[in-house]
């Protein structure tokens, strides 16, 4: 049996998303040109929409790209994609909401391509929440790849970029090793940088460390934690980390738009604190759960029942 078919916006009308197709010589496709952002809903509602779409324009600015839709209008053509895609939702799932913007064709001049200018998807994708239920009960392992970030001083990791073979890379690293563990890329000089779509967090002495957002791309989800940990008078510095600071730290965590907020049980092999989550780990998590009205945590660990 088929499901029902989500719906897309594509370049200026909704089709089934199955029916968007882009072209074999879009700029996203042979040269990874191009920039998306992702939000997540909670009951079916989008979170922090507005941020998310503020950081996807700046990622077009970065790459000098002109989408050809004003911000309000992504605003309101990505909350009509999430309305008609609602229905299909259980009460146990929820969606990634995401806007995808390419550069557009490199024509040659007589293909007769209709449209040739950036490339406009927004859709909606059901999050991998059953995939996913077991790191909340047994925590992330974590593992630094031998592939390191690409230099910021080369290419921006501010900018949400389509461009992702770094991070591809060092996650095929990391496989190899352990398929079950996730990459935590290190800088060009040797400091905790980011994963894939995450941002990590260390305790140490009930002080909660993360790297700083030059060498990284900030997420929505890290600032969030930033903005939780303020409100229950837990210290925070943005730092240099490195692999010491990993290795003695109390509590370790990612946060990313997806998980939310999820605990690590390893780095490199060697178990990080007593209990999984750690206290502070814990309150912060309660804090975001109170923030979206939402318990994820208990959604995830739901279908392990």
């Amino acid at each position: 049996m088929t499901a029902a078919p989500r719906v897309a916006y594509f370049n200026g009308r909704f089709m089934p998303e199955r029916e968007v197709l882009i072209p074999y010589r879009d700029l996203s496709a042979l040269r990874g040109y191009g920039a998306f952002d992702l939000t997540r809903t909670f009951h079916g509602r989008a979170f922090r929409l507005k941020e998310h779409v503020e950081r996807l324009y700046r990622s077009l600015r970065y790459l000098d790209i002109d989408c050809g839709l004003p911000f309000d209008e992504m605003m309101a053509l990505s909350e009509e994609t999430l309305d008609r895609n609602r229905p299909l939702l259980t009460e146990r799932d929820d969606y990634w909401i995401g806007q995808r913007i390419s550069a557009g064709v490199q024509a040659i001049g007589d293909e007769g391509w209709d449209h040739v200018g950036p490339n406009v998807i927004i859709e909606c994708c059901p999050l991998p929440i059953a995939r996913r239920a077991h790191l909340f009960r047994d925590g992330i392992q974590v593992v630094t790849p031998a592939t390191p970030r690409t230099p910021a001083r080369a290419l921006s990791p501010r900018a949400k970029m389509n461009q992702y073979l770094n991070m591809i890379l060092a996650g095929n690293d990391v496989k190899r090793l352990n398929p079950n563990a996730w990459a935590l890329l290190l800088d060009e000089t040797g400091n905790l940088a980011e994963g894939e779509g995450n941002n990590i967090f260390l305790v140490s002495g009930g002080v909660l460390l993360t790297p700083r957002s030059q060498n990284i791309l900030p997420g929505i989800s890290r600032a969030t934690v930033i903005e939780i940990a303020g409100s229950l008078g837990i210290e925070v510095r943005e730092t240099d980390l490195d692999l010491y600071d990993a290795a003695v730290a109390d509590e370790m965590f990612i946060a990313s738009t997806s998980l939310c907020l999820c605990p690590v049980s390893s780095f490199n092999g060697r178990r990080i604190g007593t209990a999984i989550p750690g206290p502070v780990t814990q309150r912060l998590t309660a804090g975001y759960i109170d923030m979206v009205g939402c318990d994820f945590v208990q959604q995830h660990l739901s279908w392990l029942q």
